[in-house]
């Protein structure tokens, strides 16, 4: 399971946690401007935008799970398994892939008003990447500096929600989602206020108490509701280093440890990485579970205009800075 965040100070953060029994050797993966695309339905996908994220690489084709583009537009694909429907082929609309929707879109939008344009014309065809690739069933975060939207592709067709909350878990669908934040209307960060009874002289007797009945299990549900109270009550300066400090800390909310999520087949979910990054300068950082030390990744600092995909490997084991 996941989680996907947007997070604005001076500039725009976006990024997700990666939670699973196991990892498929992602990378941090700059997409160059000249990579050429083999769109399924839609033919060759050539110059584009360049594009930075968390992927898997098959075949020397990236298989995205989150990324952002130079433009400062965001995507970020969470499990939505049970709820998600793919269809066949379809005329008059874009027929993508779902492993091709991240790439077309973060290729082809400068911003989150022309990806929702250009969403409404998609459709999601139930094509695996091949053979050794099951088709993940996926729901998607969307977002730029002016807002985000969640994309749902179910048996009705592409639906686009405006997401205030900034935040994505996996399931239910998020309408119901956003249906469930108003069970917890009444948290807050501050002191509570007694309204309990007249006549009762209730007092606080600890700091947080406002905050008394935020869900604090993995649950994805409970997930949505907690990171949308920590990300919509987060202070922090406009410095990088703070902001991008808070965007992990925000995160950290929700993470998941080594055996407190048991599966049917004795494996445990673990946070497997946590992303954040700033979509206006193109830099991605990230954390793994064996490496809590934040490593940044610069596309700015590669070679934009080539058509070879650079991959940065996770740094995985803990990297301590001695003090004495």
């Amino acid at each position: 399971m996941c989680t996907a965040a947007t997070y604005t100070t001076k500039d725009f953060y976006f990024g997700r946690t990666l939670d699973y029994e196991f990892t498929y050797g992602e990378q941090v993966t700059i997409t160059p401007r000249n990579y050429p695309f083999h769109l399924r339905e839609e033919g060759e996908f050539g110059a584009h935008f360049a594009m930075i994220g968390m992927a898997h690489i098959a075949e020397n084709y990236p298989l995205y799970y989150d990324a952002v583009n130079e433009k400062g537009l965001g995507m970020a694909g969470l499990n939505f398994v049970g709820n998600a429907v793919y269809h066949e082929k379809m005329q008059g609309k874009y027929n993508l892939a779902q492993f091709e929707l991240i790439p077309y879109i973060l290729g082809r939008c400068s911003t989150l008003k022309e990806a929702v344009a250009c969403l409404k014309k998609v459709n999601i065809l139930n094509t695996p990447f091949g053979e050794k690739y099951p088709l993940a069933q996926l729901h998607w975060l969307v977002a730029d500096k002016t807002g985000c939207v969640t994309v749902e592709s179910t048996k009705e067709g592409l639906k686009i929600y405006r997401n205030p909350a900034g935040v994505l878990t996996n399931n239910p669908p998020f309408e119901e989602q956003m249906h469930a934040l108003s069970n917890y209307m009444q948290l807050t960060a501050k002191s509570p206020k007694n309204s309990f009874a007249k006549g009762l002289g209730l007092k606080p007797y600890s700091r947080g108490m406002g905050a008394l009945g935020l869900p604090g299990d993995l649950s994805s549900q409970s997930r949505f509701v907690r990171a949308a109270f920590v990300r919509g009550n987060s202070v922090s300066s406009e410095s990088e280093t703070d902001s991008v400090g808070q965007f992990f800390h925000i995160l950290g909310s929700v993470e998941q440890q080594r055996g407190c999520c048991q599966l049917e087949n004795g494996e445990y979910e673990i946070t497997v990485f946590t992303s954040c990054c700033n979509a206006d300068k193109g830099i991605y950082y990230y954390t793994t579970y064996g490496n809590r030390q934040i490593t940044a990744v610069d596309m700015r600092k590669e070679r934009l205009d080539g058509s070879d995909l650079i991959c940065y490997p996770l740094i995985l084991e803990e990297q301590i800075k001695l003090q004495n």
